[in-house]
């Protein structure tokens, strides 16, 4: 049975756009995206979620808590679970808020950090080999109740994508831009509704097929 590890933030974990701050939402089974590429690849896949609100891919968050740097955290999905035939990984929404001062080559070799990782000889041998699918989110936009934390952020994303698909060229996988297929929602600049989580599950999963 194929696994497929799917590695992110809180738009791989399923948050709902935020309206109270102080309310924790989750979208269940069968909206969240990476269930709805699950069942796109059908029966014989098992799916892993690893999604985190919050998660960044290089820092430790000074609010929200060190836990959030995904560089210890993706070692220890890699070893607590497997073997996986595919990882996607999609992160960098949170590295462009304002408290991180990051420019977007920043971002992106925190990305690049993670997928060196991934494709360690010792990774890849203690899976039997496996494929990564490196997804750049949707750019964010400012609005709603969290766009203080994401002041100066949209323009930073905004020029993710290149950079992600040059990097993930210059890694040998595969790469999906997530702007091209959907927006974030009005109602906080950040997170999918369930529309663009649908429409997302779908991509990868095409995307994923193309991998194997």
């Amino acid at each position: 049975m194929p696994v497929l590890l799917t590695f992110g933030d809180s738009n791989t974990h399923g948050t709902p756009p935020i309206i109270d701050r102080a309310e924790y939402r989750r979208f269940p089974k069968g909206i969240r995206w990476p269930t709805i590429t699950h069942a796109a690849l059908g029966p014989a896949w098992e799916l892993v979620e690893e999604g985190l609100p919050g998660r960044t891919a290089q820092f430790d968050d000074p609010v929200m808590g060190d836990y959030m740097n995904a560089r210890p955290a993706l070692r220890m999905a890699l070893q607590s679970h497997g073997p996986i035939d595919v990882m996607t990984l999609m992160l960098g929404t949170n590295d462009v808020k304002t408290r991180f001062a990051t420019t977007p080559e920043q971002v992106t070799a925190g990305v690049a950090g993670l997928l060196d990782v991934a494709l360690s000889l010792d990774y890849q041998a203690r899976h039997g080999g496996f494929r990564i699918l490196l997804i750049c989110p949707p750019p964010v936009v400012e609005t709603g109740p969290i766009k203080t934390e994401f002041w100066g952020g949209a323009a930073r994303s905004r020029a993710l994508a290149p950079l992600y698909q040059a990097l993930a060229a210059s890694r040998g996988i595969g790469f999906l831009d997530a702007g091209q297929v959907i927006e974030v929602s009005p109602i906080d600049g950040v997170h999918f509704d369930e529309a663009a989580h649908a429409a997302l599950g779908q991509a990868v999963a095409e995307a994923v097929e193309k991998l194997i």
